[in-house]
C-alpha cells in the first residue's frame, strides 16, 4: 500500500510538487489497517435500508401533503424533493461503494443485489461504472482520469458557477443526462459519468441493431422503474413517480455537480492522493444532500478504497491525529474557491 509519485523531469514547479512517496504503512499499523478495511453485510444492509426508509418516508409525506392547503403542502414538497434528490445520490454512492467491494462483505451483494437496488433505480450500471471508476482511481488529476472533465473548468467566475447551477435547478442539465444516457445505451457514444462525448463507430449497424443494443441495456432500468412506479400506483399515488423523475432532473444534478466540485476541483495536478484530492466538512444539511454515505470523506477514500464508508470518520480521526491531514473546508468554502476566477471585461 504505497502512494507513489513519478515526475517528469520537464516539470515545472508550478505544475507539480516535488516527488513524494507516502506507505501507509507509515500511517496506521497493520491492525489498524486490517480493522479499517474489515467490510460487514449488516453495515451494508443499514446503509441501503435507511436509503430507501427515507425515500419511503418522503412519498409518505407527500403524499399527506397533497390533501392539505398549500401553505403547508409546498414546503412538505419542496423538502420531500430534497431528501428525494439526496437519496438518489446516496444510492449512487452506494453504487460507487459497491464498485471497489467495500458495501458488503458478501461478493454477491456487492456485484448483483447493489446494481438492482442502487444503482437500475436511477438509470446507472454498476459493472460499467466500475470499469470507468477504475481508472479514475489510478490516474486521478492526470490527462487519462475519467472523471477530468467534471472539474476541469474549474475555477471560473462567479457568473459562470451560478449558470451552472441554474441549469442544475431548472432541469437542463437533468435533459442532458437522459439524451446522453439514451445516446450510450443505444451504442451512439460511449458510456460515462462525466461530461466527455466520444463517438462509436456506426457503420454496418441497421436500426434493428440500434433497437436490441438500447433495449439489452434499458430493460433492467425499465423494470425496476416500472416496479417503483407498480408500488406507488398500488398505494393509491402513482402520481409520486413523477416526482420521483422531477427529483433526478433537478436537484440531484445540482447535489451531484456540488459533490464532484468538492472532491476533485481545483486541486493540485500532482498523483499524490493525499493533494490532488480533497475532504469536506459536512454537516447535517450537506449529509442529506451532497454529502451521504460519507463520500465528503475523499482523501480518505482514495488513500485506501478499501475502507467502507462507515469506517471513514475513523479513518479521518486517525489521518488527522497524525499529522497527515489538514483542516476539512466547508462546501460553501469550496464553492467560493471554484467561483474565484476573476471576470474578463
Amino acid at each position: 500500500m504505497t502512494t507513489m509519485l513519478t515526475i517528469p523531469a520537464s516539470a515545472t514547479p508550478t505544475e507539480m510538487p516535488a516527488e513524494t512517496r507516502r506507505k501507509v504503512t507509515d500511517l496506521f499499523t497493520r491492525d489498524e489497517i486490517k480493522m479499517l478495511t474489515a467490510r460487514s453485510d449488516a453495515m451494508g444492509f443499514l446503509a441501503v435500508g435507511f436509503a430507501w426508509g427515507v425515500i419511503a418516508l418522503s412519498f409518505a409525506a407527500m403524499a399527506w401533503a397533497s390533501t392539505q392547503p398549500l401553505v403547508v403542502a409546498l414546503p412538505v414538497f419542496l423538502l420531500g424533493m430534497v431528501l428525494l434528490a439526496g437519496r438518489q445520490l446516496a444510492l449512487a454512492i452506494l453504487m460507487h461503494d459497491a464498485s471497489h467491494g467495500t458495501l458488503f462483505k458478501t461478493k454477491w451483494l456487492n456485484d448483483v443485489f447493489t446494481d438492482w437496488v442502487c444503482a437500475r433505480p436511477i438509470w446507472n450500471d454498476l459493472k460499467k461504472y466500475r470499469a470507468h471508476h477504475f481508472i479514475h482511481h489510478t490516474k486521478t488529476g492526470q490527462p487519462e482520469d475519467t472523471d477530468l472533465s467534471l472539474v476541469a473548468p474549474f475555477p471560473t467566475t462567479r457568473a459562470s458557477l451560478r449558470r451552472k447551477l441554474l441549469r442544475d435547478v431548472s432541469g437542463l442539465t437533468g435533459i442532458k443526462f437522459f439524451v446522453g444516457r439514451f445516446l450510450m445505451d443505444a451504442g451512439y457514444i460511449k458510456w460515462t459519468v462525466a461530461n466527455d462525448i466520444v463517438k462509436l463507430p456506426q457503420a454496418g449497424r441497421t436500426p434493428l441493431d440500434v433497437l436490441r443494443t438500447l433495449a439489452g441495456n434499458v430493460w433492467p432500468t425499465a423494470l425496476v422503474n416500472g416496479l417503483l412506479f407498480f408500488v406507488l400506483w398500488a398505494a393509491g399515488h402513482p402520481w409520486l413517480y413523477a416526482l420521483w423523475v422531477l427529483a433526478y432532473m433537478t436537484p440531484f444534478s445540482l447535489f451531484v455537480r456540488i459533490r464532484s466540485l468538492a472532491e476533485h476541483a481545483c486541486t493540485e495536478k500532482t498523483t499524490d492522493m493525499f493533494r490532488n484530492t480533497r475532504t469536506t466538512r459536512a454537516g447535517l444539511l450537506a449529509r442529506a444532500t451532497v454529502a451521504p454515505i460519507n463520500v465528503n470523506f475523499h482523501i480518505e477514500h482514495h488513500v485506501m478504497a478499501s475502507v467502507p464508508w462507515f469506517r471513514l470518520p475513523q479513518m479521518h480521526r486517525l489521518l488527522r491525529e497524525r499529522g497527515a491531514l489538514p483542516p476539512a473546508p466547508g462546501y460553501l468554502e469550496v464553492l467560493r474557491l471554484v467561483s474565484s476566477a476573476p471576470r474578463v471585461n
